[in-house]
C-alpha cells in the first residue's frame, strides 16, 4: 500500500464510523449509536459556516484543489494520486501526494460520503467522537475563515500525523492529513497550508 492510500484508508476508518453512527467492531462487540440527545449535543459543539462552499465542481478532480504553487514549496510532485470511487473513496473523492524517499505524504478528502449519510459536517465529527469511534476531537484554528477541528482515532500530532476537518458548510466538512513528519507542529503546519489551499481554490482565490 502506498503511503497516501494509507492516509486515505485511515480517514475511511474514521468516515465509515462517522456515517455509520455506530461502533465498529471491537473484540467481537457493537457500542451502540448516539441518541438524540448526543446528536444534538455534537450539533451545539460545533460551529456554524457562515460562508458556505460547494466542492460539486471538484469531485472528479479532487487533485486540482490543491495548486502546484502549494505543493512545490512542501515538496510534493504537482500530480496527486485521485481517488474518486472504490472504498476509499467512501468518505467522498479524495487525492493524495507524497515523497516517497522520506516516507512523507499529504491526503485530502471531501467528506460528501458522510453528508450523503446524513452525518458530515464538523457536528458529525463530535458524534463520531461521542459514539466513541474517535479518541481525539479538539478544535482547531480556523482554516482561510472557516471552522476547523483536529482529529483522529487518538492524538498522533507529536508523532507527526496530524488531521484536520474543515467545515464547508454545516453538513459538509473535508479532511486534510499529514503523516510522517518530526512532530506537531510541522505535521500540522502542512495540514493546515494544504487545507487551506482546498479553501481558497473553493472561494475562486
Amino acid at each position: 500500500m502506498t503511503r497516501s492510500a494509507g492516509v486515505a484508508a485511515a480517514l475511511v476508518v474514521v468516515a465509515a464510523a462517522v456515517a455509520a453512527g455506530c461502533s465498529a467492531p471491537t473484540a467481537g462487540t457493537a457500542q451502540p449509536a448516539p441518541g438524540p440527545a448526543s446528536s444534538s449535543a455534537a450539533d451545539a459543539r460545533a460551529p456554524k459556516v457562515t460562508d458556505p462552499l460547494d466542492p460539486a465542481a471538484y469531485l472528479g478532480r479532487p487533485c486540482a484543489l490543491v495548486p502546484a504553487s502549494v505543493l512545490a514549496p512542501l515538496r510534493y510532485p504537482a500530480q496527486g494520486e485521485a481517488t474518486v470511487s472504490g472504498p476509499l473513496a467512501a468518505a467522498g473523492p479524495g487525492c493524495g501526494w507524497q515523497i516517497g524517499a522520506e516516507g512523507l505524504s499529504v491526503q485530502i478528502i471531501l467528506g460528501t460520503g458522510n453528508r450523503d449519510q446524513g452525518m458530515g459536517g464538523l457536528a458529525g465529527i463530535y458524534r463520531a467522537k461521542d459514539a466513541g469511534q474517535l479518541g481525539f476531537v479538539v478544535p482547531a484554528p480556523a482554516v482561510a475563515g472557516h471552522p476547523a477541528v483536529f482529529s483522529d482515532l487518538s492524538d498522533r500530532r507529536a508523532r507527526g500525523d496530524c488531521e484536520i476537518w474543515v467545515g464547508l458548510s454545516d453538513d459538509l466538512a473535508f479532511a486534510s492529513a499529514a503523516q510522517g513528519y518530526q512532530g506537531e507542529q510541522d505535521s500540522c503546519q502542512v495540514a493546515e497550508t494544504v487545507a487551506g489551499a482546498v479553501v481558497g481554490t473553493l472561494k475562486g482565490a
